[in-house]
């Protein structure tokens, strides 16, 4: 329970118990436990969308659908503290660079923003907004709550799968002390989460996987293995890749059983 509780308080900004003293050992323990903690915020995320796209009209209430969504969005940064996003943006620094291997993990390290990082976040945004405005509204709390799910299960691929491209960083206690039995035990909780949705969140999850796993590649073969801020890239991208799924999904006419 100590090491789920870390978890939740380094992922979100969801602080059961204040955890003040934290080791390497507790963080690679902790990454077991990423999907459930991903769980956490689908309910949050989900829990909104139901509320202000079902239950409210249900009143007569009916909320503006644009201002809605925006608010859906920054739903998801405000629970995290935006530390994928800021993840995003640094990996979009860097690899957008151009730079040798060594330059572009210098410009991922830098605490700031350059204008290839604000430009890939305005478009992911943008992006995550059209996606949920155009998807159907039974659908968007099911799509919601297992995004960060599906998500979270890619950084535990990353971390557990992938060699470390820094001699030492934060990434590095998550690499150190996560072993395969952690990336078994957080699929399994991902399968058990995520199946009984339906069609709509096992092509997510099958497509979030690919994904991932070409995104991590990619990462190790230009930096040299992955880091602290690719791990939120390939959970940013790979949300939105859950919602375009789903949407896509939703848009296929499958044929009456």
């Amino acid at each position: 329970m100590r090491s789920f509780l870390i978890g939740l308080q380094f992922l979100t900004r969801i602080s059961i118990v204040r955890q003040e003293n934290w080791t390497e050992e507790d963080f690679g323990k902790s990454v077991r436990w990423f999907p459930l903690i991903g769980a956490v915020l689908g309910l949050c995320y989900g829990a909104a969308a139901a509320v202000m796209f079902l239950l409210l009209p249900t009143f007569g209430i009916e909320l503006p659908v644009h201002v809605s969504t925006a608010l859906l969005l920054l739903l998801t940064i405000l629970l995290t503290g935006g530390l994928f996003c800021d993840g995003f943006m640094d990996s979009m620094d860097g690899i957008f660079s151009g730079r040798s291997k060594e330059r572009m993990l210098e410009i991922m390290k830098d605490s700031r923003i350059g204008a290839n990082g604000v430009m890939s976040f305005t478009g992911l945004m943008l992006m995550e907004w059209a996606v949920l405005l155009d998807m159907g509204k039974e659908l968007l709390p099911m799509a919601l709550f297992v995004m960060p799910i599906i998500s979270r299960l890619m950084v535990v691929m990353a971390i557990t799968c992938f060699p470390y491209a820094r001699p030492q960083g934060m990434g590095r206690a998550f690499a150190a002390y996560a072993g395969k039995g952690s990336l078994a035990f957080a699929t399994i909780c991902t399968l058990i989460l995520v199946l009984p949705w339906g069609k709509e969140a096992a092509a997510a999850l099958l497509a979030g996987g690919v994904f991932a796993l070409c995104f991590n590649r990619y990462a190790t073969r230009i930096l040299g293995g992955v880091t602290g801020d690719t791990y939120g890239a390939v959970a940013t991208l790979t949300e939105l890749v859950v919602l375009l799924t789903v949407l896509i999904m939703e848009k296929i006419p499958w044929p009456m059983v």
